[in-house]
């Protein structure tokens, strides 16, 4: 046991932990932007690409880009992120302003109260 702890020390040991763990959390991180980027209906196949080719070219600047810019935070004006309360008085604005009828009113406002 003594031998063991002079040829690897516990901080060497603590180390190289922290690395493997950095390692195997990087590329989680990898994985989740790209996950999260292939699934967006909304970018076109030419940004997917560029995208892809940053963040594998520079993968630090690209991935902290990519959250900066691309992250949860710029979806969150959907209407499947809303709840039912700020569906409603969205599709109330809208009749409000003629844009939709008192019928596509109640179609949206039974649609934000389904589950």
């Amino acid at each position: 046991m003594a031998v063991a702890n002079s040829e690897y020390p516990f901080s060497e040991l603590m180390w190289t932990m922290l690395v493997f763990f950095c390692w195997i959390a990087w590329f989680w991180l990898l994985f989740l932007v790209l996950t999260d980027l292939y699934r967006r209906p909304t970018v076109s196949g030419w940004a997917k690409a560029g995208w892809t080719v940053l963040v594998f070219l520079l993968p630090f600047v690209g991935v902290l880009l990519y959250l900066g810019t691309q992250g949860r935070h710029s979806r969150s004006s959907s209407t499947v992120d809303k709840d039912p309360a700020e569906q409603i008085a969205a599709a109330k604005r809208l009749l409000d302003q003629g844009v939709i009828d008192e019928e596509e009113f109640q179609a949206l406002k039974r649609k934000a109260l389904s589950p």
